[in-house]
């Protein structure tokens, strides 16, 4: 223990067995426990580290705790502590002597679901393993989020991403003038909006926003932060602010986020003010089995049996001559394979692509004008590879 003690000190350590004062900033019993936990060297992050250790266990003066200076106590506390950590495996006494141990012990990782840094994970499984896993474990990095982003002009959102927040930061909020190149029109747009939340989804990074949308046909738009051109905010008073918002800033009810959660919760797909329909889809038994069974893809996603989805077309509001086809096609299907019923959003881009990666292993049944877009586009896809 002398030992120990001199070589981690060094020599302007108080030699008694008093409590050593505050005599040398360099000393090693002058950093603080909250120094000693939260460096680079650790990397830990000091508010997800305690709400982690108060999940375990309850300190009700745990800051105070931090702010003490770890080393600054009795040769005798410090004989204790060391073999407190010899008891719990941290630590090997051998000959009279403090060891390292080859392997550390296992310790409690997993948190209360009450993890504020990672709130903007909307899936809960996921911010656990992030929150869990976040940190280096032995000293290697051991979990990594990977994500397809198309987007090149990283400068730019990065730029609009910094002017949003300074936005978001002022009381009132204000709406602003949004500078749009609308690849979908061709065109460059002026949008008045109310600038709600940034989304990352399917490649590139989306504002959602309340107002005008480019076409003028709905409230709400996901804007593509890499094609707005620019951000000028306004005053509520702009007599050029579009009614529907200029209402609900009288009314003190805003558009929030808690809003397009709501909505993405009713349908599948990120855009979540076009119309919602029903989908029925067919799924080769072999493929469902091993690819779609067991999976999570929507609250609405359900599977159904044979009947259920004949009775659905029976029902369905399309003409009868529609309905005879349909009927004639899902006779001619095993009904051994797997039906599913899906609410989507109906012409968002990112359903169709989900839809295409599923190919040819999937049947849309219903509804028809879907069947035949989809029906279309690949006998066009067809002709692509056949007049060669």
């Amino acid at each position: 223990m002398a030992d120990w003690k001199t070589a981690f000190f060094g020599s302007t350590h108080p030699k008694g067995e008093t409590i050593p004062d505050f005599h040398d900033p360099n000393c090693h019993c002058a950093k603080t426990t909250a120094e000693w936990l939260f460096d680079a060297k650790t990397g830990l992050n000091q508010e997800i580290w305690k709400r982690s250790l108060l999940s375990h266990v309850n300190i009700s003066n745990l800051d105070e705790i931090l702010e003490k200076r770890l080393f600054g106590v009795t040769r005798r506390s410090l004989q204790a502590d060391l073999q407190i950590l010899v008891e719990l495996g941290w630590l090997e006494n051998r000959e009279q002597k403090y060891h390292r141990v080859q392997y550390l012990p296992s310790r409690p990782i997993t948190t209360k679901p009450n993890n504020h840094e990672l709130n903007f994970l909307n899936q809960e499984d996921l911010a656990e393993i992030a929150e869990n896993m976040s940190q280096k474990i032995g000293g290697v990095q051991r979990f990594f989020l990977k994500l397809d982003y198309v987007v090149t002009a990283i400068d730019e959102v990065g730029n609009w991403q910094y002017e949003l927040r300074k936005i978001w930061e002022k009381t009132p909020i204000p709406p602003v003038n949004l500078i749009y190149r609308s690849a979908r029109l061709g065109d460059t747009i002026e949008c008045l909006v109310y600038p709600v939340c940034i989304y990352y989804v399917q490649r590139a990074v989306y504002l959602c926003a309340f107002g005008e949308s480019p076409d003028r046909k709905t409230d709400w738009y996901n804007f593509r932060v890499d094609r707005i051109e620019n951000i000028t905010p306004i005053t509520w008073t702009n007599s050029a602010i579009p009614q529907n918002l200029q209402q609900r800033y009288h009314q003190r009810n805003l558009p929030n986020p808690e809003e397009i959660e709501l909505q993405m919760d009713k349908a599948l797909g990120f855009d979540f003010y076009l119309e919602s329909r029903l989908m029925l889809l067919r799924f080769e038994r072999d493929y469902h089995d091993r690819y779609i069974k067991d999976t999570s893809r929507h609250k609405t996603f359900k599977l159904i049996s044979y009947q259920k989805a004949k009775s659905l077309i029976q029902s369905s509001v399309i003409n009868s001559e529609q309905k005879v086809e349909l009927l004639r096609v899902l006779a001619n299907r095993s009904q051994k394979d797997a039906y599913y019923t899906l609410q989507y959003r109906h012409g968002d881009h990112n359903v169709t692509m989900r839809l295409r990666a599923w190919r040819p292993r999937i049947e849309i049944l219903l509804p028809y004008d879907l069947r035949q877009k989809v029906t279309a586009d690949i006998v066009k896809e067809i002709g692509l590879y056949q007049n060669n």
